[in-house]
């Protein structure tokens, strides 16, 4: 099997995901794993795809990630895995199609408008 590299974005964040054949190791950014995505929440999240297809020690994947958030980059990554796992094996798309892990969120930060405090709040208003 040859490496397959896909890519996954959310928000700002862009991750680039390349997966090969190996034990289930994930490198973030050359960093390991669980010191990269602290939280239960955000492993649980980047694991979601390899957990559902039955692949969590079949694969060594080696991520880069840059931009947004951590919780963005930990759904970027997460798209990416999922795109790759399809890449793979066309059975695991019916998999992970119906769970929503196939679908690029498009919501993005709306932007500031002149004369407006932020993207919707105005400055106070004084009638006097």
């Amino acid at each position: 099997m040859d490496t397959i590299h896909k890519i996954g974005r959310r928000k700002t964040a862009v991750a680039r995901v390349y997966v090969a054949e190996g034990k289930g190791n994930i490198t973030v950014n050359n960093r390991e794993f669980d010191n990269y995505f602290t939280t239960a929440t955000l492993r649980y999240k980047v694991q979601q795809p390899l957990m559902l297809t039955n692949n969590e020690n079949t694969f060594d994947i080696k991520v880069n990630v840059y931009g947004g958030g951590i919780t963005g980059q930990a759904e970027a990554v997460r798209l990416a895995i999922s795109r790759a796992m399809c890449e793979l094996n066309e059975e695991n798309r019916g998999v992970l199609k119906p769970e929503g892990l196939l679908t690029r969120d498009p919501r993005m930060v709306e932007r500031k408008k002149f004369g407006q405090k932020k993207a919707r709040k105005k400055f106070q208003f004084s009638k006097r």
